[in-house]
């Protein structure tokens, strides 16, 4: 939500006022709801949207609807909204074990939000739930959700890819970081593994029915060939 830091971000969510450009455009959040009733609304990272914007969140989850630019009523009430935050997320990182999160810390999670989040804004939540950072199982499977995205891609240029254990747990130690979740992972994965397979492509290294395999080496990422 960091696009709607300011004051007159409402203006895009439920459109421009008359005479203003992009009236007839309708709002971000608006139009999408109206052509697609049945929907999964995510706003991220909450945190950062302006007070203002707040105000359009009441109304979505005390009434249901949403008055856009043009005066017309959009239903919500067929739509599962999910909010996202950071806020308290440093409690989560460094007091959370395999067990889950206690009692303790879900007090200091919450009463951070109260100090950023209205009363009245909480208490329209169904429910809020804590996540504890990823365990390396499940970075291991992140990992392969995108490993897998790119032996699609070789398989139409018939070209197999496998990669061992010790190079997942190599990706996971370098790509995933607690604080910013999986999306450095991603980065990672792009930047170093992807990148170079694509340099063993272009140089003739890597051709059509070969075998490319990830290994770790000397603490490194390595790519062979095998025919």
């Amino acid at each position: 939500m960091s696009e709607y830091m300011e004051k007159h971000s409402v203006s895009r969510l439920i459109g421009a006022p008359p005479g203003y450009v992009g009236y007839e455009e309708g709002g971000q959040l608006t139009e999408a709801v109206r052509r697609k009733p049945y929907s999964v609304v995510l706003f991220d990272e909450i945190e950062k949207a302006h007070d203002d914007v707040f105000n359009i969140f009441l109304q979505i989850l005390d009434d249901g609807r949403l008055t856009d630019n043009k005066g017309k009523s959009i239903d919500f009430k067929n739509c599962i909204i999910i909010m996202t935050s950071n806020i308290g997320s440093d409690h989560l990182l460094e007091n959370t074990d395999l067990q889950g999160i206690d009692e303790t810390i879900r007090k200091k999670v919450m009463n951070e939000m109260k100090l950023r989040f209205k009363p009245e804004f909480l208490n329209r939540l169904d429910d809020i739930i804590m996540f504890k950072p990823l365990m390396e199982s499940e970075i291991e499977k992140i990992i392969d959700i995108f490993i897998e995205e790119i032996k699609n891609r070789l398989k139409e240029r018939n070209i197999s890819l496998e990669i061992t254990q010790e190079a997942k747990k190599l990706m996971g130690r370098e790509g995933y970081d607690p604080i910013y979740g999986a999306r450095p992972l991603k980065r990672y994965i792009s930047k170093v593994f992807e990148t170079s397979i694509a340099k063993m492509i272009i140089k003739g290294e890597a051709y059509d029915g070969v075998t490319i395999i990830a290994i770790e080496e000397d603490g490194s990422l390595k790519l062979q060939v095998k025919e």
